[in-house]
């Protein structure tokens, strides 16, 4: 017996002195197994079978010993792996990748999303309720670029699961980057719709009511979002808006403003 620890060094040598012990101590059972009574071998036989068996379990603890200091840990080769994606993607003279990324660093929803807040109606017919008022001094304004995630929702289809109408268009399923991206006052959207959207912040989350006589004149004027090909409920879901009331529902997040 020794005072201090057996297993004392650095790691190579623990997992050396770990694997003696191991064979030793095997080859101590074996040996007291060797010697337990047995009519079948003579006592000779007993002894060469007990030492062949502790020469086995030393190369095989030996063995696994060196599969261990052979193998290497994982490395991520000095890469920090979290800052790759603010790496220039080679091509993209669009920006289109940088506009996915930013787009990826905006907060989720937020439990204030689901607060019933009161409409503030406008003189144009249309009203919002603001559930968060985003950051950074640029606002939404006459001439401003924005651009926005947008989801929008035909009120007189309201189920148990989407109480806020069911969704015909959502830049997530309908466009390539996940946006909507104007220039307030050209005439791509709804005016209603951006005297609303006015004086929201980057970040800013409001949901936008058009009443049916301003949608109605926004699909003569060809100002409504349109779902893309591939979404088919959402063709089937705007095709039957227009034969009921066409309330819709905007909820839009600005992602950009300048």
């Amino acid at each position: 017996l020794v005072s201090h620890d057996p297993l004392e060094g650095n790691g190579e040598t623990k997992r050396m002195k770990t694997t003696t012990l191991l064979a030793l101590i095997i080859c101590q059972v074996q040996k007291v197994a060797s010697f337990a009574p047995s009519p079948a071998l003579p006592s000779s036989r007993r002894e060469d079978s007990s030492l062949h068996a502790c020469r086995r379990a030393f190369l095989l603890s030996t063995s696994a010993a060196a599969s261990l200091t052979v193998l290497p840990g994982v490395s991520n080769a000095g890469i920090d792996v979290s800052q790759l994606k603010g790496l220039q993607v080679e091509g993209d003279t669009t920006g289109a990748a940088s506009r996915l990324r930013q787009i990826e660093s905006i907060n989720g929803p937020q439990p204030d999303d689901s607060k019933d807040i009161a409409f503030e109606k406008l003189p144009s017919g249309a009203s919002y309720r603001e559930y968060r008022e985003g950051k950074g001094d640029a606002t939404v304004t006459d001439g401003s670029k924005v651009a926005a995630e947008m989801t929008i929702r035909c009120q007189s289809f309201a189920t148990a699961n989407e109480p806020g109408g069911v969704k015909y268009f959502s830049t997530k399923i309908d466009t390539d980057f996940n946006e909507l991206a104007w220039t307030v006052g050209d005439g791509s959207l709804p005016p209603e719709l951006e005297e609303a959207m006015k004086g929201m912040h980057k970040g800013g989350v409001r949901r936008i009511e058009l009443p049916s006589t301003v949608v109605f004149a926004a699909r003569n004027n060809k100002q409504l979002p349109l779902p893309s090909d591939g979404n088919k409920d959402g063709k089937r879901v705007f095709d039957r808006l227009f034969k009921t009331d066409a309330t819709l529902l905007f909820e839009v997040l600005v992602t950009r403003i300048k």
